[in-house]
């Protein structure tokens, strides 16, 4: 092996670690890896990310890699796995355990993520997004715990509830909370949010398939002082005017989704397009509303994108819109809609509609 290696076996680690900052490709990595133990150790040692498919492999090599910034795992991970994750690698910044739909959540309970928070001081975001096992004494927990933390998925936790809100309104200065399908969220716990420190820091709040919530909390989401993207798809037909002309409020609105609130209006349309000045990205799919509201947009001096799928309208009001609308990049349609609308559209507007979701 030495007379393979020639001249390379005589580089120190650091500059082999120099090296290593060029090899960009994961199998070039590995196969920088196998060559020898000490080129093995300095990969090891300059691993910032590692995702692990198999976590029962986990105690085996993770001593390796003390240097992990990054923790991803898609599969379910016992609590003393999460103890042994902070005693190895105590610079994590980043944890995801974000479960496939085809993984059960089998093994985290309430121990694990305290014992992590303690022992990752530099931990600041973290993605639990499916974990069924979560519960609002583990969140709360870990909100107190982390006081870095600046980013919190917690999508499709069903256990929870507005407990864990009040700990993270008043507990955090968070940026990034989603809370999608955590359906025992009410209006109280938007309260929460928008009294406490959070509500000078959060920047992106997804509220998706959030059913408890009315106009009487989304009327409080207008004292947020920085909030950049809301999304509110699929909250159900409690949610009316009354909460969409409120939310016009946001000045700092940048990207919004009302997908499906079947009571919201052209009223609501308007309101967004005369006060939201920032608003860049807006998804209107299966709304209710009609030219008048997509016409009011005409004007609008930033949006680059309007989602319309399933949306009941003509192809005179999208060629207003794009022959108007300097900023608009791209208009959203449903298949059947695109199909049957496009030969009709003028040539500047067919550059203009696509097929697809949310932008």
């Amino acid at each position: 092996m030495a007379k393979k290696l020639g001249k390379a076996s005589f580089l120190c680690d650091e500059e082999l670690a120099l090296i290593l900052t060029k090899v960009l490709d994961p199998s070039d990595r590995k196969s920088f890896s196998q060559v020898c133990k000490q080129w093995l150790r300095v990969d090891g040692l300059n691993r910032s990310s590692i995702r692990f498919l198999r976590p029962d492999f986990l105690r085996l090599t993770l001593s390796r890699f003390p240097n992990l910034v990054v923790f991803e795992t898609p599969n379910s991970i016992s609590d003393t796995d999460l103890e042994f994750i902070s005693q190895t690698c105590p610079k994590i910044e980043v944890l995801n355990l974000n479960l496939v739909t085809t993984s059960l959540d089998l093994g985290l309970k309430c121990l694990g993520l305290p014992a992590l928070a303690n022992g990752c001081p530099k931990l600041s975001k973290v993605i639990l997004t499916g974990r069924s096992s979560i519960t609002d004494q583990i969140s709360v927990s870990l909100v107190n715990l982390v006081k870095n933390l600046t980013y919190l998925d917690l999508g499709c936790c069903l256990e929870v509830s507005d407990k864990s809100l009040e700990a993270i309104g008043f507990g955090s200065s968070i940026s990034y909370l989603s809370l999608e399908w955590c359906c025992q969220i009410t209006d109280k716990g938007l309260g929460f949010l928008v009294n406490g420190s959070c509500s000078k820091t959060l920047k992106t709040l997804i509220l998706a398939w959030c059913e408890r919530i009315t106009d009487a909390g989304v009327v409080h989401l207008k004292e947020m002082q920085c909030l950049e993207h809301l999304n509110l798809a699929n909250c159900g037909r409690k949610i009316t005017d009354t909460g969409g002309v409120a939310i016009s409020a946001i000045s700092t609105l940048k990207k919004l989704s009302l997908v499906a609130l079947v009571k919201v209006t052209d009223r609501t349309i308007v309101a967004l397009a005369e006060n939201c000045f920032n608003l860049e990205v807006i998804d209107l799919s299966d709304c209710r509303l009609t030219g008048a509201g997509i016409r009011a947009f005409a004007s609008h001096k930033l949006l680059q994108s309007i989602v319309l799928r399933f949306c009941n309208i003509s192809g005179d009001n999208l060629d207003n819109l794009v022959f108007r609308c300097g900023s608009l990049k791209s208009i959203v349609l449903d298949s059947e809609t695109l199909n049957q609308m496009r030969p009709r559209l003028r040539k500047r507007t067919r550059k203009v509609v696509t097929m697809g979701l949310m932008a």
